[in-house]
């Protein structure tokens, strides 16, 4: 989550940002190719050390869980497997049984990734 000190709106525009400076504008324009405005330009130049500090490790937080939801169907996978070498009749729901509180705590992460979309970059969000 953003930094105490980090303005939420000057780390939106830097998460929005694609940081490629158009010559037609004299801007940096969003993700979606739109340029910024005057005024958003002026204010994220407005940006501390410490802000783009905290963009970098929210940015870094975000790929770290989207190569967590990439990896996700093969870790349940090799998570599930050695459940599954015990059963005779090998279903998601014996394999439950036999698994601890710390094991079912994974189980749900681990399902919980595979079966949601992945979620885009948002600011103050990682």
């Amino acid at each position: 989550m953003t930094a105490p000190s980090s303005r939420p709106d000057i780390i939106a525009l830097l998460a929005d940002a694609d940081f490629k400076y158009r010559a037609d504008t004299k801007t940096w324009s969003h993700r979606d190719g739109r340029p910024f405005s005057k005024e958003e330009q002026a204010h994220v130049l407005t940006a501390t050390r410490s802000e783009f500090l905290d963009f970098d490790a929210q940015f870094k937080r975000f790929v770290k869980h989207r190569q967590a939801w990439a990896d996700a169907p093969e870790a349940l996978q090799r998570f599930l497997a050695p459940f599954m070498q015990q059963l005779t009749v090998k279903n998601l729901g014996n394999a439950h049984e036999l698994m601890s509180e710390e094991d079912r705590t994974e189980f749900n992460r681990l399902l919980g990734l595979v079966a949601k979309p992945p979620r885009t970059f948002t600011a103050n969000t990682y």
